[in-house]
């Protein structure tokens, strides 16, 4: 008599069990495939993403002086990091003026992100030069020296230095698909090819992102504004770039780090592993995780050799230089900040 068709295991046919076996098991080991090859295309996108930053932006050299006020307990983790924006792609220029300067704190839990902008004009003591406005530093002594006066302002040890070349903003804007902002008040650049801003919010690409953050002339506050202008933008960039379509769409990501890459000038150990590193960090920080503030001051005045100055605000100073010592900014801006 024959064989029962059957298993009696499984009560399924012998030839079926082994017909689909070899699909199930194929399918099985095409798992770990499919995941070696996500993550070397990964790996593949990341590499790329290091190369490009590595290879197009420029490295200061000896940007960090090597006398550094001592980085206190407290302050754990943080990373106190100084970005500047220039009309120069060489920061080591003669005539190179830091007409933007940001010092930015990111605290130890990675919980946000401070940045508090100096007003240009602001009169302080330059090492080895005396008082001067801080933004002459540069021409001074180049980023070493213009670090090496944040630093004893605040009396706290600078991390980073960056700088972007303002041209940079354009590619910046094209990589966003332009930067929607919140625009204070309304005005009108300077010069023949100015440029109308409504009042609200709006989207600047290209050179009007250029004229929108350096005009001045066209407010009776001046740098005041253009600084309230600067904050804007750069929240609007901020928005624009953590967010779910722009984090979890490669080639965005690819044309924001290709766009700003060769306008950026960065200490020597600012590398992509080091931005790559800080970027992990703070992968949960979001838009409404950033603040921004100004440096307070004591208003407008005239130094003793006859220019307009920013008069400074030494108890801020003193406050804020040991909320960075202590790595509690967040406390100083809740708290304070506001009076800006």
């Amino acid at each position: 008599m024959s064989e029962h068709p059957f298993s009696a295991e499984t009560d399924v046919p012998a030839n079926t069990r082994r017909r689909t076996s070899r699909p199930v098991r194929n399918m099985l080991l095409m798992i770990p495939a499919l995941v070696l090859v996500a993550a070397l295309a990964a790996g593949g996108f990341l590499w790329h993403l290091a190369w490009t930053f590595d290879n197009s932006t420029k490295t200061i050299t000896n940007a960090l002086p090597e006398a550094r006020p001592e980085k206190g307990a407290a302050a754990g983790d943080s990373q106190n990091i100084l970005l500047m924006g220039t009309d120069t792609r060489d920061p080591a220029s003669s005539d190179a003026r830091s007409d933007t300067m940001m010092l930015v704190h990111i605290p130890g839990d990675r919980s946000g992100v401070y940045v508090m902008s100096i007003m240009r004009d602001t009169w302080v003591e330059i090492p080895g030069y005396g008082e001067q406005k801080i933004n002459s530093a540069m021409a001074l002594g180049g980023v070493s020296l213009t670090v090496d006066t944040v630093q004893t302002l605040f009396d706290i040890p600078v991390d980073h230095v960056a700088i972007i070349d303002f041209e940079g903003f354009q590619g910046l804007t094209d990589a966003l698909g332009g930067v929607t902002l919140n625009n204070d008040i309304a005005f009108q650049s300077e010069g023949d090819h100015g440029e109308y801003f409504a009042a609200g919010q709006i989207t600047v690409e290209r050179e009007s992102a250029l004229k929108y953050v350096r005009e001045r002339y066209a407010f009776t506050d001046g740098d005041y504004q253009r600084v309230k202008n600067q904050q804007a933008f750069l929240s609007g960039v901020v928005s624009g770039v953590l967010n779910t379509q722009t984090l979890t769409n490669p080639v965005k990501i690819s044309n924001i780090v290709s766009g700003i890459s060769p306008y950026l000038s960065v200490d020597e150990d600012l590398d992509a592993a080091a931005a790559g590193a800080l970027a992990v960090s703070l992968r949960s920080v979001r838009s409404g995780d950033v603040h921004m503030f100004t440096l307070p001051n004591a208003g407008v005045g005239t130094s003793p050799d006859g220019q307009s100055i920013v008069v400074p605000d030494y108890a801020a100073i003193a406050e804020i230089g040991t909320a960075l010592d202590s790595d509690d900014l967040a406390d100083y801006v809740r708290s304070a900040a506001p009076r800006n």
